[in-house]
């Protein structure tokens, strides 16, 4: 009896995507460790995303309501610590290429309430070397919940 062959293309598939979420994971813990955070940096690093969101916000395709993105992209982010990018590569491999990576997302974790998620690209978390996680997320929660009103 001749042992099972495995399909060197779904080796070559498997060893993609875990190049991919290895290199993603590596941007992830490299690119946002911040080894201190006070208000000069703060200011700093806000000054400099605000630029690149007014150059992107201007562009044809963008809409007011695209917030709505945000703050699902956020939702992510928040929840399971990683960037949207590497959730939506994980939900892609995860199932069936038929199934869409939002759909899978909704599967694979059980979302009743799509409005809150969203694996599009585009959210990134932000880790500060030495300080406490929730100092930031409350932070940043306090912030949003102040500029909905």
């Amino acid at each position: 009896m001749s042992s099972p062959t495995i399909d060197p293309s779904i080796v070559q598939q498997f060893e993609a995507f875990h190049s991919e979420m290895e290199s993603l994971k590596a941007q992830e813990d490299t690119c946002v460790l911040l080894p201190t955070f006070d208000g000069d940096i703060a200011f700093a690093l806000g000054a400099i995303i605000r630029t690149q969101c007014q150059r992107s916000y201007t562009r044809p395709g963008t809409h007011p309501d695209d917030m709505h993105w945000v703050k699902r992209k956020e939702g992510v982010v928040l929840q399971w610590g990683m960037s949207t990018t590497r959730m939506r590569a994980q939900m892609e491999r995860s199932t069936s290429r038929y199934t869409p990576a939002q759909e899978a997302l909704k599967t694979w974790h059980e979302i009743t309430d799509s409005s809150v998620y969203a694996c599009h690209g585009g959210g990134f978390p932000v880790r500060v070397k030495n300080v406490d996680h929730g100092v930031i997320v409350n932070g940043i929660q306090e912030y949003l919940a102040n500029i909905d009103d």
